[in-house]
């Protein structure tokens, strides 16, 4: 699914990340690395094989963009640092790619960490007329590409079923990006009457009527 905002085109992969092609930018948003971990060590039941697939889903989608650059739109770590910490240096050196981290609630990692491993940090990222962040935000003459949210979307069947979905929320002047890691949990949107969801299901991404 590819859609256009001010010139400008988005590619959303079912796994939740987003291609921007005039700037051959991967855009991921609450990967929400080390919250795994961090269950399990408390003793929650979390299946340890959740870690891998965060990290096998990464490299997915990276081979099949091959971006110049990945931006994770904040809360790309949930903790303070543990093992997950690991994993993600050695993932980070293996993408050629520039990798950029607009800061979430959750980054609370020392940026110094960061800086060390080659990965630039900022609050907030204006290309062109597009406003990168991580929690929502209005600003007059900007659209605003962010996540925070988790959002999800409710479809009913006439048999009263229903199925809970991750989505792509795209107002007029925003577009929030779905969770992209595990055991995120998803905040379910009602939408105004411009606004689109584009759901996500296994293998595609699906504009709602």
């Amino acid at each position: 699914m590819t859609i256009k905002i001010n010139n400008n085109h988005f590619q959303f992969h079912p796994c939740g990340t987003a291609y921007w092609q005039e700037q051959d930018m991967l855009l991921i948003s609450d990967v929400h690395l080390g919250k795994i971990s961090h269950f399990r060590k408390f003793g929650s039941a979390v299946p340890h094989k959740a870690i891998s697939k965060n990290f096998d889903e990464l490299n997915a989608v990276t081979n099949r963009f091959q971006p110049g650059k990945v931006c994770f739109l904040g809360d790309l770590f949930h903790s303070v640092m543990n093992r997950e910490w690991d994993l993600f240096e050695y993932w980070s050196k293996s993408v050629s790619a520039e990798i950029i981290l607009v800061a979430g609630n959750h980054d609370v990692i020392s940026p110094i960490k960061y800086e060390e491993i080659g990965i630039s940090i900022f609050k907030e990222l204006i290309i062109d007329n597009f406003l990168l962040t991580h929690h929502p935000e209005e600003r007059e003459g900007f659209f605003n590409i962010c996540g925070h949210i988790h959002p999800g979307f409710r479809l009913r069947g006439r048999g009263r079923q229903v199925l809970k979905l991750r989505c792509f929320y795209k107002s007029p002047h925003q577009l929030i990006l779905p969770a992209f890691g595990e055991f995120t949990g998803n905040y379910m949107m009602q939408p105004e009457k411009e606004d689109k969801v584009f759901a996500i299901t296994k293998n595609e991404v699906i504009l709602i009527a």
